[in-house]
């Protein structure tokens, strides 16, 4: 499994918004300076998760993004779909390369164990809110750790 850029902006920019509190909108020219994140890919981002409903927008010269539901109720998972499509991908579901061992009917013994790795890796992914994240580094280790 490999964490995108897509995925791990898509996190710092969510995160950023959950700190603001949503009582003002923020551009995201001024999110992208703050996180020392390039503009044009904030942009873009952002557009992912809203299109996604995890992000409100407001235009005009006092517009910018804010989250769209409370914190604790967004988790990693939501965020990485939203910025990736997915968090974890089976190669040999996505791209059969050898239709007698990964079609349908065919006999794979490793497609089991992908399957199983992205089934827990969503399973943590969806127990980590944003307002988890929202704590400081040590407090959330404790919590993926359990």
């Amino acid at each position: 499994m490999r964490v995108t850029t897509w995925a791990e902006y898509g996190l710092i920019v969510s995160l950023h918004l959950a700190k603001e509190g949503g009582e003002t909108p923020t551009p995201a020219r001024d999110l992208a300076e703050r996180e020392g994140l390039p503009g044009d890919y904030v942009e873009q981002i952002l557009l992912k998760l809203r299109r996604a409903g995890l992000v409100k927008s407001v235009r005009g010269a006092k517009g910018g993004y804010f989250l769209a539901h409370d914190p604790q109720t967004i988790s990693v998972k939501d965020v990485m779909e939203a910025a990736e499509n997915r968090t974890f991908e089976v190669y040999c579901d996505a791209h059969r390369v050898n239709l007698s061992r990964c079609g349908p009917n065919g006999d794979c013994s490793l497609r089991p164990v992908w399957r199983e790795l992205q089934r827990r890796i969503d399973e943590m992914l969806s127990s980590v809110s944003l307002a988890d994240l929202m704590r400081q580094e040590s407090e959330v280790e404790a919590l993926v750790a359990q």
